[in-house]
């Protein structure tokens, strides 16, 4: 995936990887390739508690990264989340309205979202007709 996407915005891209001792608990993160003055853009499919996310940002800061942002499929934020994040160097957290954000963007300014609603009811229409959903995947309505 991160090489897709790389490749689809022509930038280069690092990655980190996680180890998990057991659930919702990262025991190791390991960052692969360099984000030395550069701005970091971390992807990921959800963001509960936000440790995780906020420790791969710190991570990025510390390897030199200039910014960094966050882009997630999923803001749940539950528990310590929005504080987390609030103490993160983001400049952005952005977010799909696949869970309503209003209230926690009053607690937090750095998260933003992005509505989906068309994607979603292109899909569901596509679906119910028999055609292609993974046309999606290449053209997005707008």
């Amino acid at each position: 995936r991160v090489t897709s996407i790389a490749d689809r915005l022509n930038v280069e891209f690092a990655l980190i990887h996680k180890e998990r001792k057991k659930a919702n608990e990262v025991d190791r993160m390991v960052l692969v390739g360099d984000v030395k003055d550069r701005v970091a853009i971390l992807v990921d499919d959800m963001a509960d508690t936000c440790g995780t996310i906020c420790h791969a940002a710190d991570k990025l800061i510390s390897a030199g990264a200039t910014k960094v942002y966050a882009i997630l499929t999923h803001g749940i934020f539950s528990g310590p989340a929005l504080s987390r994040i609030n103490n993160a160097p983001f400049e952005a957290v952005v977010v799909t309205n696949t869970i309503p954000q209003e209230e926690k963007m009053k607690h937090c300014p750095k998260i933003q979202f992005i509505d989906i609603s068309m994607i979603l009811a292109e899909a569901i229409r596509r679906t119910h007709n028999g055609e292609s959903v993974s046309y999606l995947f290449s053209h997005v309505p707008l």
